[in-house]
């Protein structure tokens, strides 16, 4: 991956990426995807993109099982041996994920706020990268605004301004906006990744699936 400034546009391959930070599967697809883009050897911009799982998650969150239970009528059996999956895959793939009991469900819209703020200071990938990292593998509550500006802190974004623009809600209207082009253009669920502007692909496809579509536009390119 690399910032889109840096290379000749001709040279880059966008890939926006519609997710939320507290979606596993967006995760577990982007790692896959980066595996596949570094075994294709091809030059990716990787931009991310908001989408709230949840936007009417109470301030204070919900337990994660009991949250996923009561959403998809699945039953503690069925969680567990969604968990145990998504570790398994992790692990694959270099991600930790710790999940207890408990962990929690939280909102996301301050998270997109502070991702969209770091865009500009060339961190929006470092920060996504990191807030996948608070939640799953150390269980942060990502709707406190101090945590969130830790977070940033911690891949050298400036603390003080990162609790400013949470506290001011600064790009509330911007986030929203955004959420809204991507609803009206048929995202209804996550993650959906875009290839070249031009092909939308939903879901965590596997390495290998990635790697074939990488080919086939690499190949229609050149052709």
């Amino acid at each position: 991956m690399t910032d889109m400034t840096d290379l000749d546009m001709e040279e880059v391959l966008q890939i926006d990426i519609v997710s939320d930070v507290v979606c596993p599967w967006c995760i577990v697809g982007f790692k896959q995807l980066e595996q596949a883009i570094q075994q294709v050897g091809v030059t990716a911009a990787i931009k991310w993109h908001p989408f709230e799982l949840n936007p009417d998650m109470v301030e204070e969150g919900e337990n994660l099982r009991e949250h996923i239970m009561r959403k998809y009528g699945s039953t503690a059996e069925q969680s567990q041996s969604a968990r145990d999956r998504l570790a398994a895959l992790g692990s694959e793939l270099g991600f930790e994920f710790r999940f207890s009991d408990d962990s929690r469900m939280v909102n996301t819209f301050k998270a997109h706020q502070l991702i969209h703020w770091a865009g500009p200071e060339g961190k929006e990938h470092p920060l996504k990268m990191a807030l996948f990292e608070a939640y799953f593998r150390d269980g942060k509550d990502l709707n406190n605004n101090e945590v969130l500006a830790d977070i940033a802190g911690s891949i050298g974004l400036d603390w003080d301004e990162a609790l400013k623009v949470l506290n001011e809600n600064r790009f509330a209207e911007d986030i929203r906006q955004e959420e809204e082009f991507w609803r009206q253009n048929g995202i209804q669920g996550v993650p959906a990744v875009i290839f070249d502007r031009r092909h939308l692909i939903t879901g965590a496809q596997g390495v290998d699936n990635y790697a074939s579509i990488l080919k086939q536009l690499v190949e229609g390119e050149a052709a």
